[in-house]
C-alpha cells in the first residue's frame, strides 16, 4: 500500500477530530431556544511589575471572576494561589504545565521590570525637559467693557505664575480673574488671565509671568496691532477731509449769499 496515498485522508481525519473537539464544548452547554447562554460571568486580569527606590523589583499576575479575587501567581513557588472554591481545578491545571510557570515567573521578574525602567529613563527624558513659555496680551471687547487677556503658550512643566503690574506695580488679586491653566495636546500647557480695564488706559498694564523655563520673569503689554493703526488713520483722515469740505462748502454758500444781496441794491440801464 501506497503510504502517500493515505496521508491526505490522515489529514482529513485529524481535520475532523479538531472540528468535533472545537465543537463539542459548545455542545455541553446549556442554551435557550435563542441560542443564548442564559449565564453571562465577567473574568478580570491584573498583570504589572513595580521598580522601587533601592532598585528592586516585584511582579503581579491575579485574576478576578465576577467581582471576587479568584487566582494569583507565586513567582517563587510557582503555584497559584486559590481565592475561593471554583478557582481549584483552574489551579490544579495551571500548576501541572511547570514550563509555562516558569516563562510566567521570568515575565514578571525579568522582562517586565526591563520594559518599564525603558519607559521610565524616556519619562525622564522628556520630563527633565523645560520649554518656556509665549506670552502674549490681547484686548477684548464686550457688553460690561474692555478686558485684556494675558496668554501663556506651549510651556512646560506646568507649575506657573501669572500677575498684572498696572504702571509696573503689582495689582491686587481680587481684582484679577483666577488664573487658568489647560493641557494642550502635544504635553505642553497653556494659561491665560483676564482684567477688566477703562477704556484708554490699556497701556498702563502689563502681564509678568515666571517659568521654570525662563531664567527671568517675562513682561508683555498690550499693543495695537499695524491694521487697527491704519483704520484708525483712515478714519481720522477722512474725518479731517469731511470736516474741511464742509466748511468750504459752508464758506461758498455764505459769499453766494452775501453776493446775491449786493447784487439787489444795482439798476441797469438801457443804452440809449
Amino acid at each position: 500500500m501506497d503510504r502517500s496515498a493515505g496521508l491526505p485522508v490522515r489529514l482529513l481525519l485529524l481535520l475532523l477530530l479538531l472540528l468535533l473537539w472545537s465543537v463539542a464544548p459548545q455542545a455541553l452547554r446549556p442554551v435557550t431556544k435563542l441560542r443564548v447562554v442564559p449565564e453571562s460571568h465577567i473574568l478580570q486580569v491584573i498583570l504589572g511589575c513595580e521598580v522601587h527606590e533601592d532598585n528592586s523589583t516585584s511582579g503581579f499576575w491575579k485574576y478576578g471572576y465576577d467581582g471576587q479575587d479568584h487566582l494569583e501567581f507565586c513567582p517563587k513557588t510557582l503555584n497559584w494561589s486559590a481565592a475561593e472554591p471554583r478557582a481549584w481545578a483552574t489551579k490544579m491545571e495551571w500548576e501541572e504545565h511547570r514550563i509555562r510557570a516558569r516563562q510566567s515567573r521570568d515575565y514578571l521578574q525579568r522582562d517586565c521590570p526591563q520594559q518599564l525602567k525603558q519607559v521610565l529613563e524616556l519619562q525622564r527624558g522628556v520630563l527633565g525637559q523645560q520649554v518656556p513659555t509665549l506670552v502674549k496680551v490681547t484686548r477684548h471687547w464686550a457688553s460690561t467693557g474692555t478686558s485684556l487677556r494675558c496668554q501663556a503658550l506651549n510651556f512646560f512643566p506646568q507649575n506657573i505664575t501669572m500677575r498684572w503690574l498696572k504702571d509696573s506695580q503689582p495689582l491686587d488679586a481680587k481684582d484679577v480673574n483666577p488664573e487658568n491653566v489647560l493641557p494642550n495636546g502635544d504635553g505642553t500647557y497653556q494659561g491665560w488671565l483676564t482684567l477688566a480695564v477703562a477704556p484708554g488706559e490699556e497701556t498702563r498694564f502689563s502681564c509678568q509671568v515666571e517659568h521654570p523655563g525662563l531664567d527671568q520673569p517675562l513682561t508683555a503689554t498690550w499693543e495695537p496691532s499695524r491694521s487697527q493703526d491704519m483704520i484708525i488713520g483712515i478714519i481720522s483722515g477722512i474725518t479731517i477731509c469731511a470736516i474741511f469740505f464742509v466748511g468750504i462748502l459752508i464758506l461758498v454758500l455764505r459769499k453766494r449769499k452775501v453776493s446775491g444781496g449786493t447784487m439787489g441794491d444795482y439798476v441797469l440801464t438801457e443804452c440809449e
